[in-house]
């Protein structure tokens, strides 16, 4: 089993756990839940609200959709054809992993924290995180695709870093600006690992069977 199949799997099984457990609950939280967000809401500052609140916009809209452009291109090297083909798949996987989210979602039927303690707007239920899970998918696209086409060294580590620092900040701003819980971030991620994963391991195996442009996982270097 490779890493990724590996990764995904426990993802998914701890995802599916805490989705139970929650449900199983009537979508009641947990203690811990509470405490972060009465902590959340005794230390609000202005401008620490603020920033939340920008930061918070990047998980939602145009902007994870770019994204996944982006890491489609980064991924797909400098033949025209592979990148419009290659961030088409980053499309479809980002929007199919959205659809998945939503259904869950709905399914799962959790309340959100009370609107007393909102410090921005938010809609529909909680569990999992839409903000966090959007901007996980997004950033593990765009770390699969800097991890595919860039050579190790501290540039690629350092992408990498910064893009997990924004999945992790834009989670966080959900359970500061009082819209979520700390278990509906905490699906959030895993739901959005377990899908990036998956996808990273069956979506090239899938386009090797059938020839597609980019297949083979090469870089393309123009030679």
């Amino acid at each position: 089993m490779s890493p990724q199949v590996l990764t995904a799997a426990t993802c998914a099984v701890l995802f599916t756990v805490l989705a139970v457990i929650i449900a199983s609950r009537n979508g009641a939280p947990f203690g811990f839940d509470h405490s972060a967000n009465l902590w959340a809401a005794d230390h609000r500052l202005h401008a620490a609200t603020t920033v939340a609140r920008a930061v918070t916009a990047t998980g939602t809209g145009v902007f994870p959709y770019v994204c996944a452009v982006v890491a489609g291109v980064i991924a797909a090297g400098r033949d025209l054809r592979r990148r419009l083909w290659a961030a088409l798949i980053a499309l479809v996987v980002l929007g199919l992993g959205q659809a998945i989210r939503y259904s869950l979602m709905h399914a799962i039927g959790r309340p959100r924290p009370p609107i007393a303690d909102w410090a921005t707007y938010a809609s529909g239920f909680a569990f999992p995180s839409g903000h966090s899970t959007t901007s996980a998918l997004a950033a593990g696209l765009l770390i699969w695709a800097v991890v595919h086409a860039v050579r190790p060294g501290a540039t690629r580590n350092a992408v990498v870093v910064v893009l997990v620092c924004w999945a992790v900040a834009v989670g966080l701003s959900r359970i500061y600006l009082g819209v979520h819980w700390v278990t509906d971030v905490l699906g959030g991620w895993l739901f959005a690992a377990a899908w990036v994963c998956l996808c990273a391991a069956v979506v090239p195996r899938l386009l090797a069977l059938r020839g597609q442009p980019g297949s083979t996982g090469q870089r393309d270097d123009g030679q």
